[in-house]
This record gives structure tokens, C-alpha cells and sequence, in this order.
């Protein structure tokens, strides 16, 4: 009795894992995981997507990865986006890398004359205006740390640093728009001689090979009527299911002539999907129809199409 409970249990256990995996959970637990950006072909993933989602707006204070998570020159397992750099500490957290201050160097600075609409942090800097709505909308010191410069101007704008970030105000943008976030993880990626090779894209996840479950073929010949001696020219084009372009898939043209000959062509598509076979005749029937059979073979997949000219004097 005992031993039936027991292999009672285990087709039980079997029954519910293969209930699990028929309905994705292992799947979808990875795609939660996981986000690729498609803007600049890199994934972000892991604690790294965690701390990018916990912020209010993560588009807009670190714009799109620009990277995959690298080893860095300093040592350190990092993320570069487009306004951060994201950090692996010993304790397995991640944290921003204070690109502001490690980027900052002193200007001239802009008087405020008035400030009534400032307000003074802790390393003694105030935040004024436009530049504190923004910093104190979109998480003020627990997102972009405390302001480490006065209003200063830089390439023609007016700009101020934070810790972690540095604002531009922007008079070329709509009112809703006129603080943007400088791209301080591109230029500290630069800065630091990291491998460019770093910055290219990596294939999407629907990039993989995806299975060809049937085939299309058209065929057309390149002219309609001909004489009773000359050459034509056959043309296929091979497609799978989703309408993608076929390479290297197997033709075979039968031309039937007028006279009772055939002639099989060999020949495979290109990248593209289309192949082509041209051949001379002669002394064919005025008036009457040349038939090419096509048959294509694809991965054991096969699909025939037909076409025609006619024989004109």
C-alpha cells in the first residue's frame, strides 16, 4: 500500500511539471527577468533591470543601455546606459556610479540674483528654478545625489551638476522640455578607453532561427511572347510562411516546348529568395504556349508553382 502512495505521488509530480511547463512558467519567469532594448540592441537583466525599473522614470534618467553588462577597465562589473553606469558592489548590489562628480570640473559660474525659487542642499549648493522642479519631480537627491556646482555655462547652455547627473537647460525645447539629463554614461564610457566593441548590438531574442513550417513560390518568365528561335530567362522566388526570403533553396524548372522536348534547369535562390535559369530553343510552334513546371525543395519541404510563354512567329 505504501508503494502505491508512493508512485501515486510521483505521476502526480510528473503531471503538475508538465502542466508547468506546457503553460511557460519557466519562460515567463525569464522574460520578467530579462528586457531587451531594441532602440540600441543591447538586453538589461537581472538586479541590473530591477534597480532600472525602481526608478520613477528610467527612460528618462538613464536613458536606453548602451552596452551589455561588462567587465570594466577599472575591475568592476558594470552597465553603461546612455546618462548612467551602473555598478556591481562586493555586497551583490547595484548602484549608480557618481558620474558627476567624477566628470566635473569647475566653470565660471552664473550669478542668481534672485532666490526666492532656490533651494540650498547639504554640500552647500542651492537649486534654483526650472532645475529644481525638475530635480525635485523626478526624485531629487535619492535619484540624481545633491548638486556639487553652481549654475555654470557649458557649450553654450546653462548647466549644473549633481553627483550622479548633470542638468541642461535647453531654451531650443518646449517649456515641458527645457531640462534634459546630459548623456554623462556615453562621455564616461569614452573617458575610460572602453572597448568600443562593447557598444555594438546584439541580436534581438526573436533573432533566433525560427523553424520554416511551409513554403511559397512564384515563377515568372522575363518575356511574355518570344519568337520561334531565341533564348528566355526563368525566375523563382522561394518564401516560408511568414513571407521571409528563402536562401539557398533547391529549383528545378521543367520546360515543356511546343515541339515535345523538355529541358530541367538546376538551379537555388539567393539571399534574397530568387533564382534564376536561363536557356536558348529553336524552331518552336508559332502560337502556341512553352509551360515551366517549378519544384522547389526546402529543408525536406517541397511546393510547386507553373508559368508560361508563348511561341508568338
Amino acid at each position: 500500500m505504501n508503494t502505491m502512495n508512493v508512485i501515486r505521488r510521483l505521476i502526480a509530480s510528473v503531471v503538475a511539471l508538465m502542466v508547468l511547463l506546457a503553460s511557460g512558467g519557466t519562460a515567463q519567469a525569464q522574460s520578467a527577468d530579462v528586457r531587451y532594448f531594441p532602440e540600441t540592441g543591447h538586453y538589461v537583466k537581472g538586479a541590473f533591470l530591477q534597480f532600472y525599473n525602481a526608478a520613477k522614470d528610467p527612460l528618462l534618467v538613464y536613458g536606453y543601455p548602451i552596452t551589455e553588462q561588462i567587465t570594466a577597465r577599472d575591475g568592476k562589473t558594470v552597465q553603461y546606459f546612455q546618462r548612467a553606469r551602473f555598478e556591481l558592489t562586493a555586497a551583490n548590489r547595484i548602484q549608480l556610479t557618481p558620474l558627476g562628480t567624477l566628470l566635473y570640473q569647475p566653470r565660471s559660474p552664473l550669478l542668481v540674483e534672485n532666490k526666492n525659487g532656490c533651494e540650498k542642499y547639504p554640500t552647500g549648493y542651492s537649486v534654483c528654478f526650472t532645475f529644481l522642479d525638475f530635480y525635485k519631480a523626478h526624485g531629487g537627491p535619492n535619484q540624481f545625489g545633491n548638486p556639487i556646482s553652481p549654475f555654470e555655462s557649458a557649450d553654450g547652455s546653462i548647466v549644473q551638476y549633481f553627483e550622479g547627473a548633470r542638468f541642461e537647460w535647453r531654451a531650443d525645447r518646449g517649456a515641458e522640455k527645457w531640462v534634459i539629463i546630459s548623456d554623462l554614461g556615453r562621455l564616461y564610457f569614452d573617458l575610460q578607453k572602453e572597448d568600443p566593441a562593447h557598444l555594438r548590438p546584439v541580436p534581438p531574442p526573436d533573432a533566433a532561427i525560427k523553424p520554416v513550417l511551409s513554403l511559397k513560390a512564384r515563377a515568372f518568365v522575363l518575356k511574355a511572347v518570344t519568337l520561334k528561335n531565341g533564348s528566355q530567362t526563368v525566375y523563382v522566388i522561394v518564401q516560408d510562411q511568414t513571407s521571409e526570403a528563402l536562401e539557398n533553396a533547391s529549383v528545378k524548372a521543367t520546360v515543356r516546348f511546343t515541339d515535345g522536348t523538355t529541358q530541367e534547369h538546376l538551379f537555388t535562390t539567393n539571399a534574397r529568395g530568387i533564382g534564376q535559369a536561363t536557356f536558348d530553343f529553336s524552331n518552336q510552334k508559332p502560337g502556341e504556349l512553352v509551360t515551366i513546371e517549378v519544384s522547389v525543395n526546402y529543408q525536406g519541404l517541397t511546393t510547386t508553382t507553373v508559368t508560361s510563354f508563348r511561341i508568338w512567329f
